[in-house]
């Protein structure tokens, strides 16, 4: 994985793709940042923190994702293995399904996953500093070029889908207590069951989780 640090940005997500258009890349390739004034989050809602933070987004080729890996289910897949590095660091960071960093009972960041025919792209931030009352920050210090080697070292591992999903359906307990939107409305995930392949059954529908 190349990965390119720069010292700002409007969005590293909007920047990897433009990147991968223009053909001025190949492949796996990854964009970091400590500051971005004009972040995309879930369902198109804007995800800007103060400098200081960890933005990242990268992109790959479907063909060397587990073969088990539903590509629905990617958000979940990416996070959790972020979520391992950093647990392996000392964090508390657990994940709320199905793509945000929870800190105790606040938001620290989350995932964005979208896919072409034949590649996937993925983008986390990372509240490291304070950002306002709202949201949490990471409990650890760390090095982001240090946990995002760590992390593509992972990622390199090939970790099936079966063995991310194990330790996910624990965690995922914890999520019950909040909210999640679907269709552009806040629904309990109190009642919601997860499915095997990291989608939820909730009020008789299956939502995936890529986002």
């Amino acid at each position: 994985m190349k990965i390119i640090t720069l010292d700002e940005i409007d969005s590293t997500h909007k920047y990897l793709k433009e990147l991968i258009k223009n053909e001025t890349y190949t492949y796996p390739l990854c964009i970091a940042t400590s500051y971005q004034t004009n972040g995309t989050g879930s369902r198109g809602n804007k995800w800007q923190g103060k400098r200081g933070n960890l933005f990242f987004s990268f992109v790959l080729q479907k063909k060397d994702l587990p073969k088990d890996l539903e590509i629905q289910s990617a958000s979940i897949y990416f996070s959790y293995i972020l979520k391992t590095v950093l647990s392996s660091k000392g964090s508390k960071v657990w994940l709320k399904w199905p793509n945000d960093f929870y800190i105790d009972e606040k938001k620290i960041g989350g995932t964005i996953t979208t896919a072409t025919r034949d590649l996937i792209f993925c983008g986390i931030g990372l509240n490291l500093v304070e950002v306002d009352n709202d949201f949490g920050k990471l409990d650890i210090n760390i090095d982001s070029k240090i946990i995002l080697e760590l992390y593509f070292e992972n990622l390199k591992k090939d970790i099936s889908w079966k063995q991310i999903f194990s330790q996910f359906k624990v965690e995922f307990l914890r999520s019950k207590k909040y909210k999640t939107t679907i269709e552009n409305t806040k629904i309990s995930l109190q009642n919601a069951i997860l499915n095997d392949d990291g989608s939820i059954k909730i009020d008789n529908k299956k939502v995936f989780s890529l986002r």
